[in-house]
């Protein structure tokens, strides 16, 4: 079992930064696979980025060059920088980890780009 919990999340202007975290604990050895999705109101939950256990990493077409997601399996955590903020980018963004069996979902964090 794995658990997980992200931090970070707040209110910041446009063209803005903010750096998420998530923290994860339990059977941390078994993941394999990290990632962060997003949900706005109304809208599905939709992949953001992911990064494997060896460093390999995606992002979705909007964020690229704006959003750099990293983990640091001794500590067990993930961040995703997020850069050049927009409105668009607003959303409760949530920590996913996956390992050899099953994912896993934090609880989410509220990030809020607005004038």
């Amino acid at each position: 079992q794995v658990q997980l919990v992200e931090s970070g999340g707040a209110l910041v202007q446009p063209g803005g930064s903010l750096r998420l975290s998530c923290a994860a604990s339990g059977s941390t050895r078994s993941i394999q696979t990290m990632a962060w999705y997003r949900q706005a109101p109304g809208d599905e939950r939709e992949w953001v980025a992911h990064i494997t256990s060896a460093g390999s990493t995606n992002y979705i077409g909007s964020v690229k060059g704006r959003f750099t997601i990293s983990r640091d399996n001794a500590k067990n955590t993930m961040s995703l920088q997020m850069n050049s903020l927009k409105p668009e980018d607003t959303a409760a963004y949530y920590c996913f980890a996956a390992d050899y069996t099953r994912g896993y979902w934090g609880q989410g964090t509220q990030v809020t780009v607005a004038s």
